[in-house]
């Protein structure tokens, strides 16, 4: 089969090629038709060669796709539910071998072997396997594409670093950032009964936020010290600080301040900074005389995924997260979509593949 790929060939530089996909599909395996595919954060990481293993090869892991042909045995996704060709599906983008150490621990978003495709197979492209060693789970047919194709990577990393602080109603969280990231944690926090506040120093993105559950905002240029943002929520929060905190700014000064808005014996979930080697300073008698609990989330466990869609499909129509993607373009212009995001002239770019 006739198709085409994006190929990274050293950071700031892809090509668009012509690719031949195999036919022949493994047993266990799905050969998914990309339908929609994500510019998320990683693959701008990816881009400008700040992953750390990551440097060339096909890129892309956000993902809808459909299934264009089935493996032996393969009837039904992850959850039991049938599936067969046509349906639309998300995979976990990652691989979990159930096996190693980790797996065995119950920590799959931590498989020894979850690169074991990286670079050969990416969602940038015409055609995506999924292998027999990585989850999918069917859509549901009141879940849109452009709402379904973040599932698997913001949405899902959201629920599963949620879940890790048990926010219950009444409770109050300070979310730092209102990316893509932090506009579902908006949604699924308001979802839990939170008191949600959000900084971010993008009007535009502080007024999505509303629409996605959000009491109250703080624009950092108005509160433009730290003193002033964490007196400001601690107004809003009863003098107290916020009981929780979550970062997914992916800026190193956000993880320091992010301590002094989380109220004593609280808890902070580190989310945004994902590239190792960049630095910020930091006050670690605070930490300990306030005795916050930092908790790093990365990846996030298969299940994590179907929690996802089910959360969408629940909430449909409720929060606009369809319109979280601004800007489509063509696997073509897929240079362009990683430009212009890198460049932060779009929110959020979606390339779309097959119709």
């Amino acid at each position: 089969m006739k198709g085409k790929i994006v190929y990274q060939t050293e950071p700031m530089k892809i090509e668009v090629r012509e690719h031949e996909f195999s036919e022949e599909v493994e047993a266990g395996s799905v050969l998914l038709e990309v339908l929609q595919t994500n510019v998320c954060g990683s693959e701008l990481h990816v881009f400008k060669g700040h992953h750390p293993t990551l440097k060339c090869g096909v890129i892309g892991h956000e993902m809808i796709g459909r299934i264009a042909k089935l493996g032996d045995n393969v009837k039904t996704d992850n959850a039991g539910n049938p599936v067969q060709v046509g349906d639309r599906v998300v995979p976990v983008y990652f691989v979990t071998c159930n096996q190693c150490r980790e797996c065995l621990a119950g920590n799959l978003h931590h498989c020894i072997h979850m690169y074991k495709y990286q670079g050969q197979s990416g969602t940038f492209a015409s055609y995506y396997t999924v292998h027999h060693d990585q989850y999918f789970f069917k859509v549901p047919d009141g879940v849109s594409n452009a709402e379904a194709a973040s599932a698997n990577c913001a949405f899902a990393q959201i629920l599963f670093g949620l879940d890790k602080i048990h926010i219950n109603p009444g409770d109050s969280i300070v979310i730092q950032g209102a990316g893509g990231l932090g506009l579902t944690a908006c949604a699924v926090a308001k979802e839990r009964g939170a008191k949600v506040i959000v900084i971010d120093s993008a009007p535009s993105r502080l007024v999505t936020a509303k629409k996605f559950g959000a009491d109250e905002l703080i624009d950092m240029n108005a509160y433009d010290t730290l003193d002033a943002r964490v007196n400001r929520v601690k107004e809003l929060t009863g003098g107290w600080g916020s009981d929780f905190g979550l970062e997914v700014a992916g800026v190193p000064d956000a993880f320091s301040e992010g301590i002094h808005l989380v109220k004593q014996n609280g808890k902070y979930v580190v989310m945004g900074n994902i590239t190792p080697g960049h630095t910020t300073a930091f006050d670690p008698g605070l930490l300990v005389r306030k005795a916050i609990e930092i908790i790093p989330a990365n990846r996030y466990n298969p299940e994590y995924l179907y929690k996802s869609l089910q959360f969408l499909e629940r909430n449909a129509g409720k929060y606009p997260f369809a319109g979280l993607l601004d800007a489509a373009f063509s696997l073509e212009e897929a240079t362009l979509a990683l430009e212009k995001s890198a460049n932060r002239e779009v929110t959020r770019a979606t390339i779309l593949v097959n119709k």
